[in-house]
């Protein structure tokens, strides 16, 4: 399925931020803001929710955390028990440095898998550049073209105002792989 899309390209920060602000309260469909580096407060302007990875990182903790407890409690006390100087088998001070390592491990490793797999950035996943410098020093704002009350002049007039350098039309076939 094709649809219609609009970038923006603008200079600096502020103006896309004011830009997608604005295109919001007009409500326009945002599909995504390119920049080179992060801009404070694009999310909130996009109306973006907040992130669930801290949420991802938190569970991979405990779960990790809880295994090697598990983990080393079972290998101690059931599995291998020795009694080395008189020390008793479930010592749990002697598991913590161990437990702390695999905790940070695996909410690490999760948390990484987890962003690759929700922003799709697989590494066969052909690259597809909004602007040739947008990874240098410009800043990219897309809009879709959702409905037939999707008014282009409106549109221009609005990005205009924010001193928007140029504006394309693209009609993007496979938007969503």
């Amino acid at each position: 399925m094709s649809r219609r899309v609009w970038f923006g390209v603008f200079e600096n920060e502020a103006d896309i931020l004011g830009a997608t602000q604005a295109a919001r309260k007009f409500g326009l469909k945002i599909i995504d803001a390119y920049t080179p580096y992060a801009v404070h407060g694009l999310d909130e302007a996009m109306g973006l929710p907040p992130t669930r990875l801290p949420v991802v990182c938190f569970v991979a903790a405990a779960v990790g955390a809880i295994l090697k407890l598990w983990f080393e409690f079972w290998t101690a006390v059931v599995d291998w028990p020795l009694n080395i100087g008189g020390k008793p088998w479930n010592s749990l001070p002697a598991f913590v440095p161990v437990t702390f390592e695999v905790m940070v491990l695996s909410a690490g490793l999760t948390t990484v898998f987890a962003f690759i797999v929700i922003s799709r950035l697989r590494p066969w996943r052909e690259p597809r550049l909004a602007h040739p410098r947008v990874t240098d020093d410009r800043f990219v704002l897309a809009l879709e073209q959702s409905d037939a009350a999707f008014d282009v002049k409106r549109v221009r007039r609005l990005l205009e105002a924010f001193h928007v350098l140029e504006i394309e039309e693209r009609v993007l076939e496979d938007a969503r792989a």
